[in-house]
């Protein structure tokens, strides 16, 4: 790489407001009741992050058998099952939820589909917390009234009761270009599917999805910031894909290789929603080591979306001991 090589900075990028409601719940929790806080599945998908949290006191885990009973414990900002929220009820620990509001939307969207006796197909990635919480928002039978698919080849291959009784909704971290294609397929297939009154792809999954579209037109390679297992993350890698350009996503500065630089002229770098700045400006400062030189912000939508906190847990008070 030689020194005419710029940096562009993708905006917006980095953390949602969701994800700050997350970090903060616990952080409050802490701060409250002190350690340990146990915290079911990351609370937000990012290393750094668990890490930080980790240190201060925060215990990880991905079953409520692993609390002991009387607890205190936080969901995640991906959303739990009805099953898991009883069940932390039946063993007697304090739930406080950070599950993203645009998350809980969804469940609702999903609520009220099944009183209108709807059959739901959901739009996601097998596996994902956020997809596991929504579909267990309905409690099914051996005849299932909610159905998962990721791709136009799933809706090709779906049974369904009954084609006019139909609705569907979307995991909130999905490319939506992906997104697009799949509802497609099911207007497609099933003319009278009923839509959620508003897209359920979240705000901040969108305005970074168009920031690095915009950028990477003019890129010859472009940088995300993210761990493996964020789907938003993983998605801007794609979108970048997607535009015909190099991508790569990294965890932190440590993880970028020089070889991927090589006759690179524009590097874009930008983050998912649940990646810190601080590790955004690493890796600036390792590319910039690497050769690098001017670094430039593109302009984006300005973000000025605030959740507010549960009120059970900003009304508590650390009880003396």
């Amino acid at each position: 790489m030689d020194n005419n090589t710029n940096i562009v900075l993708a905006n917006p990028r980095g953390f949602c407001a969701g994800v700050d409601r997350a970090i903060i719940i616990v952080e409050q929790a802490l701060e409250k009741f002190g350690a340990p806080i146990y915290v079911r599945h990351e609370v937000v998908h990012n290393k750094f992050v668990v890490d930080e949290l980790r240190a201060k006191g925060a215990v990880f885990v991905e079953e409520l058998d692993d609390i002991p009973p009387g607890s205190t414990v936080i969901f995640s900002a991906h959303g739990v099952s009805k099953a898991v929220r009883a069940e932390a009820e039946a063993r007697g620990l304090t739930a406080y939820d950070a599950t993203c509001p645009l998350v809980t939307k969804v469940h609702i969207e999903v609520e009220k589909m099944r009183k209108a006796d709807m059959e739901i197909i959901m739009i996601g990635h097998k596996g994902h917390p956020e997809v596991e919480g929504t579909m267990g928002q309905v409690e099914d039978g051996p005849d299932p009234s909610m159905h998962l698919v990721e791709t136009p080849d799933d809706v090709a291959r779906l049974t369904v009761k009954n084609p006019d009784k139909l609705a569907y909704v979307t995991q909130t971290t999905l490319s939506l270009d992906d997104a697009a294609k799949v509802i497609e397929a099911l207007q497609a297939r099933f003319p009278n599917i009923h839509a959620p009154k508003s897209d359920d792809i979240c705000y901040a999954t969108q305005n970074r999805q168009d920031a690095v579209k915009i950028m990477a037109k003019d890129c010859d390679l472009v940088i995300i910031v993210g761990s493996p297992n964020s789907s938003n993350s993983n998605r801007l890698r794609e979108v970048a894909q997607n535009q015909g350009v190099e991508a790569y996503m990294v965890d932190n500065a440590s993880y970028l290789k020089s070889e991927w630089l090589i006759n690179k002229k524009k590097i874009g770098v930008s983050a998912g929603a649940s990646a810190p700045e601080v590790l955004v400006q690493e890796v600036i400062a390792k590319l910039q080591a690497l050769g690098a030189n001017q670094v430039q912000e593109l302009h984006g939508v300005v973000e000025n979306v605030v959740f507010q906190l549960p009120k059970n847990l900003t009304l508590a008070k650390k009880s003396a001991s």
